[in-house]
């Protein structure tokens, strides 16, 4: 078996938006970032998220690195337009040619 060093990979981060705190529901929001520099993503270059949910992201790979906390609304405010509350970050490693 050949181990291969670590500094032949680059990670990659995925952060996902979803519609609840469930890793099984809608991704309504994403921003994808390649430690490779194989590909650039930039906001809105993709019509659609690369997963429908985080759990479709786990299930091709992605490792999941943190959820975000669950805080209720202030009183009063529990209608108004904030942030996207429900962010999960995955991550891959990735195969670096060194190019």
């Amino acid at each position: 078996m050949i181990i291969e060093s670590h500094a032949d990979y680059r990670q990659q981060i995925l952060m996902l938006y979803t519609r609840s705190s469930a890793l099984d529901s809608e991704v309504v929001a994403w921003a994808m970032y390649d430690g490779t520099g194989a590909t650039a993503h930039y906001a809105g270059d993709q019509d659609a998220a690369p997963y429908s949910t985080g759990l479709d992201a786990m299930q091709a790979g992605w490792r999941v690195l943190q959820v975000s906390q669950l805080n209720p609304p202030h009183p009063g405010a529990e209608y108004q337009t904030s942030y996207l509350p429900f962010e999960v970050m995955l991550e891959k490693w990735a195969k670096f040619d060194g190019k």
